[in-house]
């Protein structure tokens, strides 16, 4: 486009040279009072012809009016002026020359160049608005169309190797079944070497997860070590109660003498009377603390003792207050270690999301609680393996002290790979696998994990 510019000292000298230079038809695009004058900028008609296809044909006919259009709608009240005065007054003889108003005549020129400016740059925020839309639109078609491609290309990858691999498919539909994330499955079936029969393939699944699977070695190591403990994790995961079954197993080797006992549970009713009646049965006075200065007295007050274990308020794995206790922890004047309790009838999903808020927090560990209420117990295992978290302890009951003891893998592992009543709904069968794992996989975001 070929726009120029024009100066006058005011706005109707300045268009008399837009009219000189460029004719009736040409099109004013911006006018602006400037030092000394009028500064109008203007362009051929003909020049935006080339482009009047693409510009929105709804936005009306006056968008782009031609200089003569604008002079004729100023010129139109003068006009119609000049009867009325002669009929207003038909016996007086006037021969005196009308002065010419060119203060009056230049506003009303500007308050129009003005005008005409404001519906050229609507017009233009119209038709980029449309265009921004438009593309936006095209882009989420194309996003969903490449997404429905990947998956459907992923499907028939995986459906090639499964149908060239019965012993990949034994294993995926095996893990899948156990609650195995799609991730975990495909990695391990990925890796599972050509020579594998399929009646060995689920003996070599629970030799790589028994591998990956990282439990406590020794109890009476840590028990006689000792140290601060605190038992962290979301609402109704069973702290206090996991607690109280450690403090059982301490006393029954080291009796009461060594073992101090602190909760920061003060908000939950009864919090500190659950594990004040405990600490009461076995012989051993609970500290009840509220904030970073209690927590440091109580535990100068016990730092004497053995082993100290903490009971810590639930809280939810998206809330602030998770950083706000951990680092509570984190600042204590002695060094505490801190396990992490996980629900085994939690979905994978949610345990993954616990799992990733708690271990920016320097976990120690996990304590696998509720056992005897999962059906399934794959989607624990499957977190621990995924995020390389020790499992410590597993709970499976109320009772204290009989209802904890320490990890055992291979129980563990045969329990999840055992096929149970339960799971049969929810097992696929070979020709569902391909197109399950490729939009599993879709939905986690292909996530890389060693094996």
């Amino acid at each position: 486009m070929n726009i120029r510019r024009f100066f006058g000292k005011n706005a109707r000298e300045a268009l008399a040279q837009v009219k000189q230079a460029l004719g009736d038809d040409a099109i004013i695009v911006a006018n602006r009072s400037v030092n000394g004058g009028t500064e109008i900028m203007a362009m051929l008609e003909t020049d935006i012809a080339s482009n009047a296809s693409s510009a929105p044909t709804d936005m009306g006919t006056d968008q782009s009016r031609s200089l003569l259009d604008f002079v004729n709608a100023q010129g139109q009240p003068t006009r119609q002026a000049a009867p009325q005065a002669a009929m207003s007054a038909p016996g007086v003889q006037n021969n005196t020359p009308v002065a010419e108003e060119p203060a009056a005549n230049e506003g009303a020129i500007m308050d129009m160049l003005k005008l005409h400016s404001e519906q050229q740059e609507q017009a233009y925020q119209v038709a980029t608005q449309t265009l921004e839309d438009k593309m936006m639109g095209m882009m989420q078609e194309m996003r969903q169309m490449r997404s429905h491609f990947e998956t459907q290309m992923s499907a028939m990858t995986w459906q090639h190797h499964l149908q060239h691999s019965p012993a990949k498919s034994k294993v995926l539909s095996t893990l899948l079944s156990a609650n195995f994330s799609a991730s975990l499955s495909r990695q391990i079936a990925e890796k599972m070497p050509q020579h594998i029969d399929v009646n060995k393939a689920p003996m070599w699944a629970k030799e790589v997860i028994s591998r990956n699977l990282h439990t406590l070695d020794d109890e009476d190591a840590l028990l006689d070590r000792g140290g601060i403990y605190a038992l962290v994790g979301p609402t109704g995961v069973g702290k206090t109660t996991t607690t109280a079954k450690l403090a059982a197993r301490y006393v029954m080797k080291h009796g009461t003498q060594n073992l101090g006992l602190i909760t920061t549970d003060s908000y939950r009713i009864g919090g500190y009377e659950q594990l004040r009646i405990y600490g009461k049965i076995l012989g051993v006075m609970v500290h009840a603390v509220k904030d970073e200065e209690d927590l440091k007295i109580a535990l100068n007050e016990l730092k004497n003792k053995h082993m100290i274990l903490v009971d810590t308020v639930g809280v939810s794995q998206r809330d602030q207050a998770v950083t706000e206790q951990l680092s509570m922890l984190s600042r204590a004047d002695s060094p505490i270690q801190k396990l992490l309790c996980l629900n085994a009838t939690s979905t994978g999903d949610t345990l993954t999301d616990v799992m990733r808020s708690y271990k920016k927090h320097d976990i120690a560990g996990c304590i696998v609680t509720k056992l005897d209420e999962a059906a399934a117990i794959g989607n624990v295992l499957d977190v621990l393996i995924r995020e390389r978290m020790r499992l410590f302890y597993t709970t499976s009951g109320q009772r204290v002290p009989e209802d904890i003891e320490v990890a055992d893998k291979p129980a563990l592992i045969e329990r999840v790979l055992t096929p149970h009543q339960a799971s049969l709904p929810y097992q696929y069968l070979d020709e569902e696998l391909p197109l399950v794992i490729s939009s599993m996989m879709q939905t986690a975001g292909q996530e890389q994990q060693h094996v």
